[in-house]
């Protein structure tokens, strides 16, 4: 763990992460999680108090980055729900096929460098008639606002931990095997248009 990552990383990631725009994007898509759930980029854990413990049986939270794990300690303590951490990448999921129910991902595909292999992995593991659950930031529909996305991308993503502005997120989804029935997307409220074009939905197996 460096230095960069432990002590302005990591509390910037949480930071921007646990915003009040963001914290309702959360509220919105967490509580629809059922059964046996993986949460992929659980970060420091700011959704396990939005997860329902009356339909999830437990969580698997995958996680990278050992700073972010450290972050999550407090809200692991205070979980409503068993969580079980696994410190691999999005790409490197150690499940058996067709084992999970749900897939969650908050503001995570921004951030997977391998964004592909991830969600076919994901996609292996999900059930058949289970739902992947997403609400990330992406690519703005408006011209200007994605030309300047685009301009600033390359400096953003090495200060920000991977982070990219510009991704498209429903097509990404769609060119790894699922079909997304359910989808809205907006600017959302007191957020700066560069990192608020945000899109939230449900997606199955195509």
């Amino acid at each position: 763990m460096s230095l960069y990552d432990k002590y302005f990383l990591a509390p910037f990631i949480n930071c921007a992460c646990g915003t009040k725009p963001i914290r309702y994007q959360r509220r919105k898509v967490v509580p629809l999680c059922e059964g046996r759930v993986l949460e992929v980029g659980m970060g420091s854990a700011l959704n396990l108090p939005f997860y329902d413990p009356a339909k999830v049986e437990f969580v698997w939270g995958l996680e990278p980055s050992a700073a972010m794990r450290d972050k999550a300690r407090a809200n692991l303590e205070k979980s409503p729900v068993e969580v079980k951490l696994i410190d691999l990448p999005g790409e490197e999921i150690p499940l058996e096929d067709n084992s999970v129910d749900t897939v969650l991902l908050t503001y995570t595909l921004c951030t997977i460098p391998d964004w592909h292999t991830a969600l076919r992995q994901m996609r292996r593991v999900l059930k058949p008639g289970g739902r992947l659950l997403f609400t990330e930031h992406g690519c703005a529909p408006d011209a200007g606002v994605r030309k300047w996305q685009e301009r600033i991308n390359p400096l953003w993503k090495k200060l920000a931990g991977g982070c990219n502005l510009h991704r498209p997120i429903p097509q990404l989804i769609e060119e790894s095997g699922f079909s997304v029935f359910q989808l809205e997307q907006m600017y959302l409220p007191s957020t700066p248009r560069l990192f608020g074009y945000n899109y939230w939905g449900a997606a199955r197996i195509a």
